[in-house]
């Protein structure tokens, strides 16, 4: 909401700006040409027909003969026109920039044959233009003021309802889930007792198959729950700096590892975790972060065939933490490494990737970091989360569920 907000105002100020440009470049053009255009008919006029001993103000009259006024500037007449005038017949037309101003000079043959220079000092109309460059300054920044006052207000108004709206949507998931939660936890437990005694029992397989169906089932459910509870979480504060400590990344990588060795041992896979003799602290959440290394362990296991092997490296790298994730599956295009992180995404093999990588790429983004995809088909994929190096760790966060 912030950043809508934010580019309201940046958008809005961009238009002032904009149009004040545009207003006062067409004012100084216009303003600009007009003063020359008159400038240059009272110069003509001049030339053609004024008075030498008494000139229009700000334009002096040079012919042979004539003696120039006292208050001449200096290095006029041009000669150099006055003599091409003389053997051409043909007026001739110059700017001349001198003294910190500038004159506009025509030299051109009278009816009497007189060969008349007229000149004229545009000192005048060059501190209009500096005033009226000023003048738009000034409305320029006044405006821009304005522009992001209004902007700013305009925001706040043009997102309010939408900023409800997602409020009263995050409060609906987070109050659906967590009121989920706790029968579905029930439903849990309930039916892996059940599975155990099933199988205690020597129930028929097709008995035993369909509880075991159920248990993996409802453990998918709260774990979408676990989910749709962090996400909604996060997107009401996405910073969460009070709840924010350095974490020890190898120690939750093995922890994480540890919890999953039931998943591991039914598929008969190896998980190695390769991690450095010292620490690597983050900083973080350590719930939030435990999840984010979970769901690339869990969506590593769910891919990787019987007998397969899963290697978790963890290292540090120009000031931050890698941790990397590369199984022995059957990977993916790479056309599709981005897609990956989309919610309820579906691949080209018809498996549905649901909240998972999603949720994992919005948690390592909120905490400064980013993840990435590379894979081939028939040669596995590696995931990679990057993040931050905590600058200090002297409290750090135990790797253990709290």
């Amino acid at each position: 909401m912030r950043r809508a907000r934010l580019r309201i105002s940046v958008i809005t100020c961009a238009v002032m700006t904009l149009l004040i440009t545009v207003v006062g470049g067409v004012a100084h053009t216009v303003m600009t040409h007009a003063q020359n255009d008159q400038v240059w008919r009272e110069l003509r006029y001049g030339a053609a027909r004024g008075d030498l001993s008494s000139p229009p103000v700000c334009t002096w009259l040079y012919a042979s003969g004539a003696i120039p006024l006292a208050n001449s500037p200096a290095g006029f007449p041009v000669r150099a026109d006055m003599d091409q005038v003389r053997r051409t017949h043909e007026p001739v037309e110059r700017t001349v920039r001198r003294d910190n101003t500038v004159y506009l000079v025509r030299t051109q043959v009278r009816a009497s044959g007189d060969v008349v220079q007229a000149v004229f000092d545009m000192r005048f109309q060059l501190a209009d233009r500096r005033y009226l460059r000023s003048a738009l300054g000034v409305a320029g920044l006044v405006g821009l003021i304005v522009a992001a006052v209004t902007g700013a207000v305009l925001g706040r108004r043009a997102v309010a309802p939408l900023a409800e709206a997602l409020t009263r949507q995050r409060r609906f998931v987070a109050d659906a889930s967590h009121e989920l939660r706790t029968p579905i936890t029930q439903v849990y437990t309930r039916a892996q007792v059940l599975s155990r005694q099933a199988a205690a029992e020597d129930l028929p397989a097709r008995h035993r198959e369909g509880l075991a169906r159920l248990v993996g089932s409802v453990g998918r459910l709260g774990r979408v729950l676990d989910d749709l509870l962090l996400s909604a979480s996060f997107s009401a504060d996405p910073e969460r700096r009070s709840e924010r400590r350095p974490v020890e990344l190898v120690a939750v990588a093995r922890s994480v590892v540890a919890e999953e060795s039931d998943r591991t041992r039914d598929g008969s896979l190896t998980i190695v975790v390769n991690g450095p003799p010292h620490p690597l602290y983050v900083e973080g959440i350590e719930s939030a972060l435990r999840r984010a290394v979970g769901e690339l362990l869990g969506n590593a296991i769910g891919h990787t065939p019987v007998g397969g092997r899963i290697e978790v490296f963890l290292a540090r790298v120009r000031g931050a933490v890698e941790l990397t994730v590369v199984d022995t599956g059957p990977g993916f295009d790479p056309a599709e490494a981005e897609r990956l992180f989309e919610r309820f995404h579906r691949g080209a093999g018809g498996g549905r990737y649901g909240l998972g990588l999603a949720l994992l790429r919005e948690v390592v983004t909120d905490h400064g970091g980013t993840v990435a995809a590379t894979g081939h088909p028939g040669r596995g994929a590696r995931f990679t989360i990057r993040l931050p190096e905590c600058a200090s760790a002297a409290t750090p966060v135990s790797a253990g569920r709290p």
